[in-house]
Protein backbone atom coordinates (compact mmCIF):
# COMPACT_ATOMS: atom_id res chain seq x y z
CA UNK A 1 0.00 0.00 0.00
CA UNK A 2 0.90 3.64 -0.37
CA UNK A 3 2.69 5.76 2.24
CA UNK A 4 -0.21 7.50 3.99
CA UNK A 5 2.04 10.34 5.24
CA UNK A 6 1.99 12.12 1.86
CA UNK A 7 -1.66 12.05 0.81
CA UNK A 8 -2.93 15.10 -1.05
CA UNK A 9 -6.47 16.22 -0.19
CA UNK A 10 -8.45 17.16 -3.30
CA UNK A 11 -11.99 18.16 -4.23
CA UNK A 12 -14.12 15.69 -6.18
CA UNK A 13 -14.37 18.21 -9.04
CA UNK A 14 -10.60 17.82 -9.63
CA UNK A 15 -10.78 14.04 -10.14
CA UNK A 16 -11.85 14.28 -13.79
CA UNK A 17 -8.50 15.94 -14.59
CA UNK A 18 -6.39 13.12 -13.10
CA UNK A 19 -4.74 10.29 -15.03
CA UNK A 20 -5.18 6.75 -13.67
CA UNK A 21 -2.83 3.87 -14.55
CA UNK A 22 -4.52 0.50 -15.13
CA UNK A 23 -2.53 -1.41 -12.48
CA UNK A 24 -4.10 -2.64 -9.23
CA UNK A 25 -2.89 -0.72 -6.15
CA UNK A 26 -3.74 -3.43 -3.61
CA UNK A 27 -1.86 -6.68 -3.05
CA UNK A 28 -3.71 -9.87 -2.11
CA UNK A 29 -7.24 -11.15 -2.53
CA UNK A 30 -8.16 -10.35 1.07
CA UNK A 31 -7.33 -6.64 0.65
CA UNK A 32 -9.29 -6.48 -2.62
CA UNK A 33 -12.25 -8.25 -1.02
CA UNK A 34 -12.16 -5.83 1.95
CA UNK A 35 -12.15 -2.87 -0.44
CA UNK A 36 -15.31 -4.22 -2.11
CA UNK A 37 -16.98 -4.66 1.29
CA UNK A 38 -16.15 -1.08 2.32
CA UNK A 39 -17.34 0.29 -1.03
CA UNK A 40 -20.70 -1.48 -0.71
CA UNK A 41 -21.03 -0.01 2.78
CA UNK A 42 -20.12 3.45 1.47
CA UNK A 43 -22.72 3.07 -1.29
CA UNK A 44 -25.40 2.23 1.29
CA UNK A 45 -24.39 5.19 3.46
CA UNK A 46 -24.49 7.49 0.45
CA UNK A 47 -27.82 6.34 -0.93
CA UNK A 48 -29.71 5.85 2.33
CA UNK A 49 -28.26 8.49 4.62
CA UNK A 50 -26.42 10.84 2.22
CA UNK A 51 -23.26 10.42 4.32
CA UNK A 52 -19.81 11.20 2.99
CA UNK A 53 -16.86 8.82 3.18
CA UNK A 54 -13.11 9.34 2.80
CA UNK A 55 -11.66 7.60 -0.23
CA UNK A 56 -7.90 7.25 -0.60
CA UNK A 57 -6.83 6.45 -4.14
CA UNK A 58 -3.77 6.72 -6.37
CA UNK A 59 -3.37 8.43 -9.71
CA UNK A 60 -0.13 8.57 -11.72
CA UNK A 61 1.24 11.25 -9.37
CA UNK A 62 0.63 9.48 -6.03
CA UNK A 63 -1.94 9.09 -3.28
CA UNK A 64 -4.93 11.41 -3.05
CA UNK A 65 -7.82 11.73 -0.60
CA UNK A 66 -11.36 12.93 -1.26
CA UNK A 67 -14.35 13.20 1.05
CA UNK A 68 -17.52 12.55 -0.91
CA UNK A 69 -20.73 10.56 -1.31
CA UNK A 70 -20.58 7.29 -3.27
CA UNK A 71 -23.47 7.14 -5.75
CA UNK A 72 -22.64 3.88 -7.52
CA UNK A 73 -20.22 0.97 -7.72
CA UNK A 74 -19.62 -1.11 -10.85
CA UNK A 75 -17.19 -3.94 -11.54
CA UNK A 76 -14.57 -1.43 -12.68
CA UNK A 77 -15.45 1.97 -11.19
CA UNK A 78 -16.79 3.98 -8.31
CA UNK A 79 -19.23 6.70 -9.31
CA UNK A 80 -19.44 9.94 -7.35
CA UNK A 81 -21.67 13.01 -7.80
CA UNK A 82 -21.67 14.72 -11.20
CA UNK A 83 -20.68 11.45 -12.93
CA UNK A 84 -17.17 11.63 -11.47
CA UNK A 85 -15.47 8.24 -11.74
CA UNK A 86 -12.55 6.63 -9.91
CA UNK A 87 -11.28 3.31 -11.29
CA UNK A 88 -11.85 0.55 -8.72
CA UNK A 89 -8.29 -0.77 -9.07
CA UNK A 90 -6.88 2.60 -7.99
CA UNK A 91 -8.73 2.80 -4.66
CA UNK A 92 -6.52 2.13 -1.65
CA UNK A 93 -9.07 2.49 1.15
CA UNK A 94 -12.56 3.69 2.04
CA UNK A 95 -13.47 5.00 5.52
Amino acid sequence: MEDTGKIQQIQKEQIKFLHFPKEEVLIGRKNIKNRCFHLRRALSLGNLEHEKVKIIFADDQGAKKVETTVWGVTEKSVILKQSTIIPLKRIISVN
